[in-house]
């Protein structure tokens, strides 16, 4: 382990030169912050934070999710303003702030104004995914920071479990994101973490009002759920990914467990029968190159909006505004 981490941070030090999207360019901070290497430093409290919460892996991944669904990735989603982004319904489980703010913090003392919150959350969502065992991807950074948080834009813009997969497709299609963008990220979001029993109760009991389960569902599988999560509702939980050993992986365990029916949320198992996602899960499923996949896509999402020059601010603590 200790050996990895070694060799990890080696690679962190690497100098990125000579490749940009627009104003966004791997290796932004190179020189920025005196002979301090941010995404170094961003690594290393990643790491150290991961030591004791493998969970912090999906929640990253969430977070910079649900922050360059709404407005692109301009840390909107940190604010703690009235009626903010972390006050919507979607938002509610959505959690990693205290560890931004501790990145934040850390690269304040050492030069103040320099690093947005924006970059923060897609340099440490990296370092989560490459200490979850998925590939390294050379991460883009000059965002800047966005001054608006509004909770009904989060309820709008973010897709529901339920969502169709013709909808998620479309609703990927408008932030510039593809087909195999959608399942990838999706894959990759949960091919980590846990699901709470309350949302997925009705395919297991009451799927569309039946009064009876969800017919997509592996019966071993439902038959497990239903021993996890009462029909009286709980809080227990089950992991998103179901293939034994890949519970906190960034690799391609949870698509082979769709391919077996095994999908926990509806829209999981969905895509793996629709005709617009079925042939890349198929081809992931039997992938040996889904992690380098997946960071294709991450580098994507993370190109979503972005405010770069002259646009926003840095703020100084991601949670207000600078005055």
């Amino acid at each position: 382990m200790a050996r990895a981490t070694t060799l990890a941070i080696l690679v962190l030090c690497m100098t990125l030169v000579g490749q940009s999207y627009g104003q966004l360019k791997q290796g932004f901070y190179n020189g920025r912050c005196g002979t301090n290497n941010v995404e170094n430093i961003i690594y290393s409290i990643v790491a150290n934070a991961y030591q004791y919460d493998k969970t912090l892996v999906a929640a990253l991944l969430r977070l910079q999710f649900h922050d360059c669904f709404v407005r692109g990735c301009d840390a909107s989603i940190l604010l703690d303003v009235s009626n903010s982004e972390k006050t919507a319904i979607p938002n509610g489980s959505v959690r990693g702030y205290e560890l931004i703010d501790s990145c934040k913090t850390k690269l304040e003392q050492l030069c103040p104004g320099v690093v947005s919150c924006a970059d923060i959350i897609v340099i440490a969502t990296r370092a989560s995914v490459l200490l979850a065992k998925g590939s390294w991807y050379n991460v883009e950074t000059g965002r800047r920071d966005g001054f608006i948080s509004i909770a009904d834009e989060a309820l709008n813009n973010l897709p529901g479990p339920a969502i169709s997969v013709a909808d998620a497709v479309t609703s990927f299609g408008n932030k510039g994101l593809t087909a195999d963008d959608f399942v990838l990220l999706l894959g990759g979001g949960h091919s980590v973490g846990i699901i709470h029993c309350v949302h997925f109760l009705d395919r297991l009991y009451n799927y569309k009002n039946s009064g009876r389960a969800d017919p997509s569902m592996n019966t071993a599988t439902l038959s497990s759920f239903r021993q996890r999560c009462p029909s009286t509702g709980s809080t227990n939980f089950v992991y998103a990914d179901q293939t034994v050993g890949s519970e906190f992986l960034v690799d391609n365990g949870f698509f082979k467990a769709i391919e077996q029916r095994k999908g926990v949320i509806e829209i999981d198992q969905r895509i793996e029968s629709d005709t617009l996602t079925a042939n890349t899960v198929n081809r992931l499923a039997y992938s040996t190159d889904f992690a380098s996949q997946f960071g294709g896509a991450m580098v994507k999402l993370g190109r979503v909006g972005v405010l770069t020059g002259s646009q926003g601010q840095v703020r100084k603590s991601c949670r207000r505004n600078n005055y």
